[in-house]
């Protein structure tokens, strides 16, 4: 439930409350939540400069820092680093925290870059792949980078807690999950180890940021980003799966519908979101391969599309009652962080 400035407005028309204390409420509302991410123009500002920065130092990087050497790359690497740190401590100390948190988590990401700078430095590079090669490819090799992101990210999420440190921890464990299995599989790159990796991986990033979740239900969102980048992965990973199977289809089918129940229980649209695009393209396998030349078939899933709505009408009415009942059956921790994220 979303409380609005016009919702307060109204109230006071119908008597509800006063107008001071709408004035109130707002202010206090306001206060209560200038540190959560919001859909507004100052927080759109916020994460496009952050993720520009970040950006740059990471997917946009181009071939023109390999001139300053091993050693040049490291020290520019940890020079931007400290003033990332600097900027966020700067931005904490006015209260500040979304900003704060972008700074900090502009410094972790500059890690791979100066481990990379490090190896160049030493001599303990074994080829002569680009640092920009990173994000584009799977090398045993980025494991070390890895390793190192994971350890200061860690450190630094441990030490200031902002939820936007996460992102870089659950892209990290994204890559390093690819890069460690191509390691352990003597080297084997093919489409097939990728979408199988990607999706199991997929499932074990849902089922941590699930205890994190309820780790941190009663503080801040520090699931968010592993969610996200646990369904990318595992949806991604299925979604890719090669199958002249109709019955493995539907399984599809049905496993996104599923992830369209877990999105609307836990209150993550990130589930919604893929779970509806995997259902709209089992509709299109079927009206495009399998019932191509049948005139029924538009009228059955408008039908359908109709009892779903009729269905939805029915919930709505008993929602309460039923919602009550079901989280009578869930453990305590997890009931708990469904109450609290309502």
């Amino acid at each position: 439930m979303k409380l609005t400035r016009k919702s307060l407005d109204q109230a006071v028309e119908q008597q509800i409350i006063s107008a001071d204390q709408a004035e109130r409420l707002w202010g206090f509302w306001r206060s209560q939540h200038a540190n959560t991410p919001q859909f507004d123009f100052t927080h759109v500002l916020y994460y496009l400069g952050g993720m520009i920065a970040i950006g740059a130092m990471t997917l946009f990087m181009n071939l023109g820092w390999e001139e300053f050497g091993g050693w040049g790359v490291f020290f520019i690497s940890l020079l931007y680093a400290g003033v990332g740190l600097w900027f966020s401590r700067h931005f904490a100390d006015r209260g500040l925290m979304i900003p704060a948190g972008i700074c900090a988590t502009f410094a972790v990401a500059l890690t791979p870059l100066a481990i990379y700078g490090l190896q160049q430095a030493m001599g303990v590079w074994p080829d002569d792949s680009p640092y920009r090669d990173y994000h584009r490819y799977i090398r045993w090799h980025w494991l070390y980078m890895e390793l190192g992101t994971l350890a200061v990210g860690c450190m630094v999420l441990w030490r200031d807690r902002y939820p936007f440190l996460v992102m870089p921890i659950a892209v990290t464990l994204w890559y390093m999950s690819m890069d460690l299995t191509t390691m352990l599989n003597g080297g084997d790159y093919s489409w097939a180890l990728r979408k199988l990796v990607s999706l199991y991986c997929g499932v074990l990033m849902i089922g941590l940021a699930l205890w994190v979740d309820i780790r941190s239900r009663f503080s801040a969102d520090y699931a968010f980003w592993i969610y996200l980048f646990g369904v990318m992965a595992f949806w991604g990973g299925m979604t890719l799966q090669h199958s002249d199977s109709e019955l493995n289809k539907f399984i599809y089918c049905c496993i996104n519908l599923l992830m369209i129940v877990v999105g609307v229980v836990l209150m993550r649209r990130v589930f919604v979101v893929f779970g509806a695009i995997g259902a709209c393209l089992y509709l299109g396998h079927l009206a495009q391969d399998v019932f191509e030349d049948s005139w029924l078939f538009p009228i059955a899933l408008t039908s359908i599309g109709l009892l779903v709505i009729y269905l939805g009408v029915l919930w709505q009415k008993q929602e309460q009652a039923l919602t009550q009942r079901a989280r009578q059956l869930l453990p305590t921790a997890l009931r708990e962080l469904l109450e609290h994220r309502q």
